[in-house]
């Protein structure tokens, strides 16, 4: 894995963005912003769910004089999302802790430079949110829907706000299928030092999106580029910031919680590792010390893998071994094996957490 690419360090509210900061999670409310009480769920929703940053629609007046109150009623960071009319991007920033605008449709660049300097005034950071699917009509004709036309748009915006002399800036640089997206990233990474947000956009349901997402966010965070992502799912907020977790966990970016390691299912399994793996993930889901805990089901993997791992299961015919940093610490029936395992993953974490 390669070292994370050194970037800028940004604030959105009291949020770190780039730097040494840890890579953070965001997602997007579906409210109507104007209703209130329904966008303040939401964003209370995701904070439970352990989101740092969240974006909310701004397609209109309503939704942007709304702001005020929702902010006021909740804590995480709210980035204002703006199309097309550059006025709602004024209003909203008096209110949030950071704008996002995709330059492919906010028109005439007169209108940035009113962007630009409402969040001068208030030291907001700026998202340039370029999009294969809306891209600059001059940078289309000359490259098509390409990564490379996705690189010159954001390199002319990037321009266009240093010569504003603004450089509170993180980028963005989406498709909806992971090949372009992937290029698109790499190949602008190199030119800059500003904070990325990754994303693979409008990548399905869960399912796909998990996929979608995994193949390429995973490869760009594999290769040091990312300091923030949202993992877009058609579905409910929480799978979102779930979802985004795990890949920032599994791509070894993030410590913390457990990392669970069982056989396939196979013809040599002696227990019904199903049910107890699917009992110990959900018995486990609150503990966030990192810890490696192994539940394998027969003996040609179970030793082997278990010797590794900081709590251990090796299942054996109608019985089991507990293990404990490679050594045996009980021998059990099978029905007792996962009471005592929990026992023993919860005591490690106390001792880590204390």
């Amino acid at each position: 894995m390669q070292e994370r690419y050194p970037t800028k360090k940004i604030f959105v509210g009291n949020v770190a963005v780039g730097g040494d900061a840890p890579i953070s999670v965001q997602s997007m409310t579906f409210s109507n912003t104007h209703d209130v009480d329904a966008t303040v769920e939401q964003i209370n929703r995701l904070h439970f769910a352990g989101a740092d940053i969240v974006r909310v629609a701004v397609p209109a007046m309503e939704d942007a004089m709304a702001l005020k109150e929702i902010k006021a009623k909740t804590s995480l960071p709210i980035i204002a999302d703006i199309h097309f009319n550059y006025r709602l991007a004024l209003e909203a920033a008096k209110w949030v802790d950071g704008v996002r605008f995709n330059p492919g449709n906010i028109g005439e660049k007169s209108r940035i430079v009113e962007i630009v300097k409402a969040c001068k005034e208030r030291n907001l950071p700026i998202r340039i949110g370029v999009n294969a699917g809306s891209l600059e009509k001059e940078f289309e004709d000359k490259y098509g829907v390409t990564a490379q036309g996705m690189v010159a748009s954001a390199e002319y915006n990037i321009k266009f706000l240093e010569d504003l002399d603004f450089t509170d800036i993180k980028i963005s640089l989406k498709a909806s299928d992971v090949q372009r997206t992937v290029e698109a990233y790499r190949m602008l990474r190199p030119k800059n030092n500003y904070p990325f947000h990754l994303g693979v956009t409008e990548a399905g349901t869960l399912f796909h999106a998990t996929i979608k997402s995994s193949i390429g966010l995973g490869a760009l965070l594999l290769d040091g580029i990312g300091d923030t992502m949202r993992v877009s799912i058609t579905g409910e907020l929480e799978e979102e910031i779930r979802v985004a977790k795990a890949i920032l966990k599994d791509s070894g970016r993030a410590k913390g919680g457990l990392n669970i390691i069982s056989c396939p299912t196979c013809g040599r399994i002696e227990a019904d590792l199903v049910s107890a793996v699917a009992e110990i993930e959900r018995r486990t889901a609150h503990i966030k010390a990192p810890l490696d805990i192994s539940v394998m089901g027969c003996v040609v993997n179970a030793i082997g893998e278990a010797k590794h791992a900081d709590v251990a299961i090796a299942y054996g015919k109608g019985s089991g071994l507990i293990m404990v940093k490679g050594e045996v610490v009980a021998k059990l029936s099978e029905h007792e094996l996962v009471d005592r395992f929990i026992i023993e993953v919860e005591n490690m974490a106390k001792s880590i957490e204390e």
